[in-house]
């Protein structure tokens, strides 16, 4: 008998935030174990940085069979730490949407896959960046389609490398 399993995506909520944050405690553990224990360190993103995403408006679930098994940040506009890239270009200076945060519980495959479809619904390009230790996201960011285009640098001066997709 084959089950029909229903995935759906809406915004975060404030009653989502416990689950984003066992989401996110997750994510930290596989990417320790897949050789990336940097990038998401001292438990980010935190209780306030979430909240801030959701009362933002830009926070996003996505539930299969009712339940909450990833997430991501989409936002539009200037990004502001993706102003001044490094040994590179942007492959557009247009408007662009700029997905971050994405994160999975483990339960579901596919979803940056998710993610960007629904980012090109919003806007023709996006934008993403990761941790150079982050080897699994950099296998899925380039599987998307997503071109290489430099280094960016956070706000804390630590650098991503970063990524856009045109939509043609």
């Amino acid at each position: 008998m084959k089950t029909t399993q229903t995935v759906s995506i809406r915004k975060s909520t404030p009653q989502d935030l416990p689950r984003l944050l066992e989401i996110f405690a997750l994510a930290r553990r596989f990417m320790a174990r897949t050789g990336n224990p940097h990038q998401w360190e001292d438990g980010y993103p935190g209780q306030e940085l979430l909240a801030e995403d959701i009362e933002s408006g830009n926070s996003y679930v996505i539930v299969l069979n009712g339940r909450v098994v990833a997430t991501f940040f989409l936002r539009g506009g200037e990004d502001p730490t993706y102003e001044t890239i490094y040994d590179g270009e942007w492959l557009d200076n247009g408007p662009y949407g700029t997905l971050h945060r994405v994160a999975s519980s483990g339960e579901i495959r596919g979803v940056l896959h998710l993610a960007l479809e629904f980012a090109l619904h919003r806007f023709r390009s996006v934008r993403i960046d990761t941790h150079r230790e982050n080897a699994v996201m950099q296998g899925a960011i380039l599987k998307e389609g997503f071109r290489y285009c430099g280094v960016i640098r956070c706000r804390d001066g630590s650098e991503r490398l970063a990524y856009q997709y045109l939509k043609r």
